[in-house]
C-alpha cells in the first residue's frame, strides 16, 4: 500500500507540473495574439488587417510550434534529437524528412553535414531558413518546399543518413510503406536510418493511459500549433519488412514514444 502511495504522490506532482506548463504556455499563447489583433486595429498603414494578422501571427510561429511540440512530447524531444545526432559526422550528405522549424537539420549541420530538409509547408521552411542563416549554418543546408512522395526524384544510393523527427507519424499508412521504401532506395549501404516519433502501445493498459494523458495534450498543441501528429503502430516491424537492420531501439515507459536507428545491410 505504501509503494502504490508514493507512485501515486509521484504522479500527482508529475500531472501539477504538466498543468503549470500547460497553462503557462496558453497565457503567453492568448497574450501574444491579443498583442497582434491590437497592434493589427491600430496600424493605419496596413490595408488588409487580416494579411497584417496572419504574417504576425506566422513571426511567432516558432515560439509557438516549438512550444506546442514540446508539450505534445512532454519535453523529450530536444534531448532525443541531440541522441540521435551523435551518429552524424562531418561530411555527411543528409536527408531530414519533414523538417519542421528545423531541430533536427540545425543539429546535423552543426555536425559538419550537408543536409538537405524538406517539408510540405512553405512557411515553416522559411522559419527554418531564417534560423540557419541566423546560425550562420546556410552554407550546409538546403530547403524546399516538398513532401515524401516527392521522393522517387532523388537519386538511388545518395545519403548516408535519413533523419525523421515526427514525421512518419503524420502520415497514413501506405505513404508510410512507400516512403520507408524509398529511404532503403535512397541511402547508401550501409547508410542510417534516424527516427523519434509517437508510437503505438501495445499493452492495452498504457495505450488507456497513454490515451487519457495524450488527448488533452492533442487539443493544446492543435490550438497552439494548428498541428497535431498520430501514434504509429509497429514501426519497428514496418522497417524490417523494407530489408532495412534495426540497430538500436528504445521505448519510452509508456512505450509511446520510440528512439530507433536503422541501417540499410552493405
Amino acid at each position: 500500500m505504501l509503494h502504490l502511495l508514493i507512485k501515486f504522490t509521484g504522479l500527482k506532482n508529475q500531472l501539477i507540473k504538466l498543468i503549470k506548463q500547460i497553462s503557462n504556455i496558453l497565457y503567453h499563447f492568448n497574450k501574444s495574439v491579443k498583442i497582434i489583433f491590437y497592434n493589427a486595429f491600430y496600424d493605419q498603414k496596413s490595408q488588409n488587417m487580416s494579411t497584417y494578422i496572419l504574417m504576425k501571427i506566422l513571426e511567432s510561429a516558432p515560439r509557438k510550434y516549438d512550444k506546442g511540440i514540446y508539450l505534445l512530447t512532454l519535453g523529450r524531444l530536444n534531448k532525443t534529437y541531440d541522441h540521435l545526432t551523435l551518429y552524424i559526422q562531418r561530411g555527411q550528405r543528409v536527408l531530414d524528412l519533414g523538417c519542421g522549424t528545423g531541430a533536427l537539420t540545425l543539429r546535423a549541420a552543426q555536425k559538419g553535414a550537408k543536409v538537405k530538409g524538406i517539408d510540405v509547408n512553405s512557411q515553416i521552411i522559411e522559419i527554418a531558413r531564417n534560423r540557419a542563416r541566423h546560425k550562420n549554418l546556410a552554407n550546409n543546408i538546403a530547403l524546399y518546399e516538398m513532401g515524401v512522395a516527392e521522393l522517387g526524384s532523388e537519386k538511388s544510393e545518395s545519403y548516408d543518413i535519413v533523419m525523421s523527427g515526427l514525421c512518419f507519424s503524420e502520415l497514413t499508412d501506405n505513404e508510410l510503406t512507400y516512403t520507408l521504401k524509398e529511404v532503403k532506395r535512397i541511402l547508401k549501404p550501409g547508410g542510417l536510418l534516424l527516427v523519434a516519433d509517437e508510437a503505438r502501445p501495445k499493452n492495452i493498459a498504457k495505450r488507456i493511459f497513454n490515451f487519457l494523458i495524450r488527448f488533452p495534450l492533442v487539443i493544446i498543441t492543435f490550438i497552439i500549433t494548428q498541428t497535431t501528429t498520430h501514434a504509429v503502430k509497429n514501426l519497428s516491424e514496418k522497417i524490417r519488412e523494407t530489408g532495412l537492420l534495426i540497430e538500436s531501439i528504445k521505448l519510452s515507459k509508456l512505450e509511446n514514444f520510440i528512439t530507433l536507428v536503422g541501417k540499410k545491410p552493405e
